[in-house]
């Protein structure tokens, strides 16, 4: 499919989508956010794709929300705000609020987020829902919404402290100053910085080991386990959860396949696909 304000690219199991909007540090607006969780949306239900990567196009990875309309930017009540939180320009229906960062978040596919220049506000805040972040030397950061007036949006108040912890979320987002790529790494907002050059080829790279040795079936389900009971008080509903989990899949020719590559020291060749093999008590949360 065509889109406006980013490129999506398939190489083999491997999606890069490219925020592209070069000329303007790849601002965001409403039609990249309904863009961006049309493409995951795409991507969840497409057997064919096993890892997302996400970057920026040009010098900047997204320098926050497009505010060429000056002051009035935000001002929703002309229904042209550069705001997370206005409507999505799509049409397309969807849960109040929730848009693309719904989209990665319930996405049965691991995503990937190299970053590769400055990201600032919604620029930072997008990246959250995703799995693995790598920036390069020299990218900066910047929760900067108590500098605008604004309040962290994106649901960043929720992810930002479990990346991050509660101490260090509270430091950036309440001074609003930017943050080198070092801060950031020690911080643990990014996982490695890298070369500028080298950037998307260590994301492949990373991408690549995902899909050539892990379990499409128990990736989807694993990191829905993380990330929903990160925050629990206790392990208990989660042992529920991973008891149930064990138990359904110990007989499939996942699992099989997984034992029989291990002993006969070669690849796996999974034969699994998420949109028809999940196990019958996924989803376990609410309305799957």
């Amino acid at each position: 499919m065509s889109y406006q304000d980013i490129l999506c690219e398939a190489a083999g199991p491997i999606l890069t989508i490219t925020l592209n909007r070069p000329e303007k540090l790849n601002a965001y607006t409403a039609v990249m956010g309904a863009e961006l969780a049309d493409a995951f949306a795409k991507a969840d239900a497409d057997d064919a794709i096993r890892v997302i990567i996400v970057t920026g196009a040009g010098r900047g990875f997204c320098a926050g929300a497009d505010i060429s309309a000056g002051a009035d930017a935000f001002d929703a009540r002309e229904g042209k705000s550069a705001s997370f939180g206005a409507a999505a320009a799509s049409g397309q229906p969807r849960r109040p609020g929730g848009g693309f960062i719904e989209a990665m978040f319930n996405c049965r596919k691991p995503s990937i987020c190299a970053i590769n220049g400055a990201a600032v506000g919604v620029g930072v805040t997008l990246t959250l829902p995703m799995d693995i972040r790598l920036c390069a030397e020299g990218a900066r950061f910047g929760f900067v919404f108590a500098r605008r007036g604004l309040v962290p949006e994106a649901g960043s108040a929720w992810f930002l402290p479990k990346l991050v912890g509660l101490s260090q979320a509270l430091r950036w987002c309440l001074t609003g100053r930017l943050i080198n790529a070092d801060e950031a790494l020690r911080g643990g907002l990014v996982s490695e910085v890298v070369p500028p050059e080298a950037l998307l080829e260590r994301a492949r790279e990373i991408a690549a080991e995902i899909a050539e040795e892990t379990s499409a079936v128990s990736v989807a389900l694993t990191r829905q386990m993380l990330w929903r009971f990160a925050g629990a008080p206790d392990p208990w509903e989660l042992l529920k959860v991973d008891g149930l989990m064990a138990m359904q899949l110990g007989a499939t020719d996942e699992v099989k396949e997984g034992v029989r590559a291990f002993m006969e020291k070669r690849k796996p060749r999974f034969p699994g696909r998420v949109s028809a093999d999940m196990p019958p008590a996924y989803p376990w949360w609410g309305e799957g």
